[in-house]
């Protein structure tokens, strides 16, 4: 008998012993697995290959691009309809299982032998959401084997309504919604708790199969489905018989709606985005996804710039309008046109046009930069260079005209003159610093400095904003930060943008700021003067008028505003018209913005230029002053400013007045049709 119980106890003993080890083997085992697999409480970073997020520069959605959850429900809100419809389509025993149902597989199994075909999935919700997060959807041995595995995993990391919440908001519900929030605004435009059960049940019924069971694609394949489910939760005892009988005789009553962000809020800006990602990103970056791409864009400045273009652009013409921060090369508006969806073609960053005079930046500079003086004097007359003759507007000519009251009155004699005395290197090669003419080459003709040499809005934009950023070029940007599928940065503006580079002498730029603003207060700009700050800026028509420019900037804003026909047609219009809409965008948003002062106007000692008759060899690496005529005023000493307030010795030139050729009273220059500029 002792021997009898000795031998129970080591048999006991014996089992016990076994029994721990197995335990402790199938721990090892699991603990082995899951070593090879990933970290279930990643999800919540899941991003699906390709999704690309552009966000304004205050992080406001501009659009999702790719197969993006558009729009996610926060934890703890998951409408209770929704789930109970979805756990009787997809996973009646959702809260029994592990992660893998055995019991379902089973029942599976018998359904489809009875039906001669496959009519039940024993996929559960848990492992549908491995698959869609983790896995391919490859019909694999191996990946299934994953897949479970994966399962068990996540049922271990997460509860089960966290792994139901992912679900929701992860699978693909057909017609480009992934999730069911998504799915709620593109079949019936409503937020997934204003779903009714038959909406619910609906939705419910599409994960098997999503492009076939869409109601948008086949109403009468959807209703069956819709019934299936209603069946399933009327048995599940989630809604009663009579709540199941008045839900399958309801009508689809869909509303479509575009996915949420699927259109861009800025699509001429996007576009351009998406053409200047691949020079920052590697192919493998962008195709992974994942990314959230933080721009330049100043979302509300867009809207009203674009307001402004459709409605003020004269006599149906298209318009453009962009601004850059001069210190930083960031783009804060692109508008490329009255409609993207009438025509896609960005007329900010792919239209040639003539600059007209707003190209004059460039010889003004050169000259400024080569010792000419804003107070030099010119003379303003009819006049050819080898066989080329421009003209003033209206074959108006002033006579002798300081060089700032010839840039006010922008007058093409003397801007062909400064281009004849400081030669035409020294011209391409200003332009060239300001990223004018890379592209393109500029060509050693006297048409050049009146802007024959058609350019880009963005590209003239990025001139006239390193002149108000005192002769520093930033090439313009799109992008502050992107950011990768675990929120790492993958590139920074701070670190891996554009530094900037000198394109002029500071003192050249502030020289130019300050002829630029008299053009805005006096001159052929005074349509965009604002009351309450300085404004320097230029206006621009090319000939018959077919371009009409206005480049203007305050200290911490540079835009451009640019009207004409895409065949090139005349506008039968001027540049007040653009420095006219320049003023209505700028008054919108300039209380954003500090009132500034430019730098006042330096007073620089001219490097000194060779008298006529003594030439010395000219050294390549300076501006080549050019072998044309000097002014008729002695350049080589030191004069007083005479359009400085505090200088005693002179009065400022008065604005040029207009007498209407019938008779009536003079006007401001302004309000005269303006000279081919």
């Amino acid at each position: 008998m002792i021997r009898t119980r000795r031998h129970w106890f080591l048999i006991a003993g014996v089992a016990v012993a076994i029994g721990s080890g197995a335990a402790l083997g199938q721990a090892a085992i699991t603990r082995a697995i899951d070593a090879t697999l990933p970290d279930a409480r990643g999800i919540n970073l899941f991003n699906r290959p390709g999704t690309i997020t552009l966000l304004s520069s205050n992080g406001k959605v501009i659009q999702k691009l790719g197969p993006a959850t558009r729009e996610k429900i926060k934890p703890g809100q998951m409408p209770q309809l929704v789930m109970q419809s979805f756990i009787a389509a997809e996973d009646r025993r959702f809260f029994d299982h592990d992660g893998v149902d055995l019991w379902g597989i089973g029942r599976a199994v018998v359904t489809n032998l009875k039906q001669g075909s496959v009519r039940e999935g024993a996929s559960t919700i848990t492992q549908q959401l491995a698959r869609t997060v983790f896995l391919s959807q490859d019909r694999t041995v191996t990946r299934k084997l994953k897949e479970a595995a994966l399962a068990y995993k996540l049922e271990r990391q997460l509860s089960k309504g966290q792994i139901l919440e992912q679900y929701l908001n992860f699978v693909y519900l057909g017609s480009s919604a992934y999730g069911i929030s998504d799915a709620a605004w593109v079949y019936f435009s409503k937020q997934p708790e204003e779903l009714t059960l038959p909406e619910a049940a609906l939705i419910a019924g599409m994960p098997p199969a999503p492009s076939l069971y869409s109601p948008l694609v086949n109403p009468e394949i959807a209703l069956q489905r819709r019934s299936i489910v209603i069946s399933r939760m009327e048995q599940e005892g989630f809604i009663t018989s009579g709540e199941a009988e008045a839900a399958r005789n309801s009508p689809l009553a869909l509303k479509p709606a575009i996915p949420k962000y699927y259109n861009s809020t800025a699509p001429y800006f996007t576009t351009w985005v998406a053409q200047q990602l691949p020079t920052l990103l590697t192919p493998e970056q962008l195709e992974v996804g994942g990314l959230k791409i933080r721009t330049s864009l100043n979302l509300d400045w867009q809207r009203k710039a674009q307001k402004v273009v459709r409605e003020i652009a004269p006599n149906g013409t298209e318009g453009v309008i962009v601004s850059i921060a001069p210190g930083t090369g960031l783009v804060r508006v692109m508008v490329g046109g009255k409609n993207f969806y009438s025509s896609q073609f960005n007329r900010a960053t792919q239209a040639l046009r003539s600059p007209g005079s707003t190209f004059k930046l460039f010889p003004y500079s050169a000259a400024i930069n080569a010792g000419v003086k804003p107070e030099d004097i010119f003379l303003d007359k009819p006049r050819c260079w080898n066989g080329y003759c421009p003209k003033n507007f209206g074959k108006k000519y002033f006579g002798n005209i300081s060089l700032a009251d010839a840039l006010k009155n922008s007058l093409n004699t003397v801007a062909v003159q400064l281009q004849d005395k400081v030669g035409f290197d020294p011209i391409i090669a200003m332009a060239n610093n300001l990223g004018i003419g890379n592209k393109r080459p500029l060509g050693r003709y006297y048409p050049m400095a009146i802007g024959a040499y058609e350019q880009t809005v963005l590209d003239m934009t990025a001139a006239y904003s390193a002149v108000t950023n005192r002769g520093v070029y930033v090439k313009p940007t799109a992008f502050e930060e992107i950011r990768g599928p675990g929120g790492d940065v993958l590139w920074s503006r701070r670190v891996d943008g554009d530094r900037g580079k000198r394109a002029m002498d500071s003192d050249v730029a502030d020289t130019m700021n300050w002829m630029l603003q008299r053009v805005v207060s006096g001159g052929t700009g005074i349509a965009a003067k604002l009351d309450d700050r300085p404004v320097a800026g230029k206006t621009g028509t090319s000939e018959g008028g077919r371009d009409i420019w206005f480049i203007g900037s305050i200290p911490q804003l540079t835009t451009a505003v640019w009207f004409g026909h895409d065949n090139n047609a005349e506008t039968k219009s001027n540049s007040g018209e653009s420095a006219w809409a320049w003023k209505q965008f700028m008054t919108q948003i300039k209380s954003e913005f500090p009132a500034q002062k430019f730098p006042a106007k330096p007073k620089t000692v001219r490097p000194v230029l060779q008298r006529p008759g003594k030439k010395k060899a000219s050294d390549p690496n300076k501006p080549n002053p050019g072998d044309g005529p000097l002014p008729d005023r002695d350049l080589f000493g030191e004069t007083d400013d005479p359009f400085n307030e505090n200088a005693g010795a002179a009065k400022p030139a008065p604005t040029p007045r207009y007498v209407s050729p019938s008779g009536g009273p003079p006007v401001d220059e302004f309000f005269r049709p303006l000279p081919v500029q």
